[in-house]
């Protein structure tokens, strides 16, 4: 029989246990704590008819797979067509943004997902989040796949966009600060916006909308695709901030809320990280133009990306917070130190407008 013995995880201070060679770490305290919230909330919402209920969000991919993503969570039902459907819609539409954060997940759900005739199963995880990649035949361009729990007759519909093999450019934009306006950088001010303020009041960052859409029309077939350090519980109003404002369309790239299995809270920074890594990996063949703001972690995320993987950044925008013209001189001359490690070509401005501009003596826009 294996020995084993009872040491303490370095990060956060909760026994471990050895067996032979191998080491495994028990869930950290918050998270245990957390699921037992969860599985609490969720016995009381079936109690009132609550039923698995699937968020579906944009996916991604190419010809032979894809990338699904949605998240399962209990809710009730109103009647198709009905009286309660259209003030639900309504009442979600306006929502707060602290609501968000209330839904009931439900873990290790199965969830059924047809494709073009198709059928494959795949599994929440632990915040309810499905993110599976399963293989198809499609061809490029946008597809609509089905998605429906076995506790539910309604099926729900998620776009998915095919990435053309031969498509050689790509945008990677930030959302926060850098398409809307949240001021992360000043805390109460940031909560505010995120979990007070009606989903309609949300503004949209100066000439940023026509900047994506002209950059998407300039590259017919290009994916857009937006990632930030939010929650994927506030997807939906995310989707809904960049349609009403004219975004061009793609996935949201999001990371779950609350603790992990070795922390409190998870890290927005090697979410980002990991997030462009891995896409670097699934099209290697891409040159991406990375959008970001200089308020958080954009520049260095980006210039680790540049230094890494030359080869697949065709330039980086920096939005600026401040237009003072010492700001302004600032950024050119970050632009230049960052063009020196890695020979990509940096920009930076105050909005949509100047960055266009710089853009277009760069020859990425018409």
């Amino acid at each position: 029989m294996p020995s084993s013995d009872s040491r303490h995880d370095k990060v956060s201070g909760d026994p471990i246990v050895r067996r032979g060679a191998a080491v495994e770490p028990i869930m950290h305290r918050a998270a245990r704590i957390e699921d037992a919230f969860h599985d609490f909330r969720a016995r009381r919402a079936r109690k009132r008819g609550f039923l698995a209920t699937v968020v579906p969000y944009t996916g991604y991919g190419s010809p032979s797979w894809v990338r699904i993503l949605g998240r399962v969570v209990l809710a009730k039902e109103p009647r198709p067509g009905s009286r309660a459907e259209r003030l639900h819609r309504r009442r979600e539409e306006s929502i707060r943004g602290w609501r968000s954060f209330i839904s009931v997940p439900l873990a290790e759900t199965t969830v059924t997902v047809e494709i073009e005739g198709d059928r494959h199963e795949v599994t929440t995880d632990r915040g309810g989040v499905i993110d599976s990649v399963v293989p198809v035949q499609l061809s490029p361009g946008w597809h609509i796949v089905r998605l429906s729990t076995a506790e539910s007759t309604r099926v729900f519909e998620a776009p998915v966009f095919v990435l053309d093999p031969k498509a050689t450019f790509g945008v990677i934009s930030d959302v926060d600060d850098t398409v809307m306006v949240t001021a992360l950088p000043r805390p109460l001010l940031a909560a505010w916006n995120t979990f007070v303020l009606d989903e309609h009041a949300r503004v949209p960052t100066p000439g940023m909308s026509v900047l994506l859409e002209r950059l998407s029309a300039a590259h017919p077939g290009a994916p857009v695709v937006y990632l930030s350090t939010g929650a994927w519980n506030v997807a939906p109003t995310l989707t809904r901030f960049l349609s009403r404002n004219l975004f061009p369309a793609g996935p949201l790239l999001l990371t779950d809320w609350g603790p992990t299995h070795d922390r409190w809270f998870r890290s927005g920074r090697e979410h980002k990280r990991t997030s462009l890594e891995r896409l670097a990996q699934e099209f290697p063949g891409l040159k991406w133009l990375l959008i970001g703001d200089d308020g958080q972690h954009d520049e260095d995320l980006y210039g680790e990306f540049t230094v890494a993987h030359p080869d697949n950044v065709a330039a980086v925008a920096i939005r600026q917070l401040s237009n003072s013209e010492a700001v302004l001189a600032g950024g050119r001359s970050k632009a230049d130190k960052h063009r020196e490690l890695s020979g990509t070509p940096w920009v930076y401005a105050p909005d949509g407008a100047g960055l266009s501009e710089q853009l277009t003596e760069l020859g990425l826009l018409p």
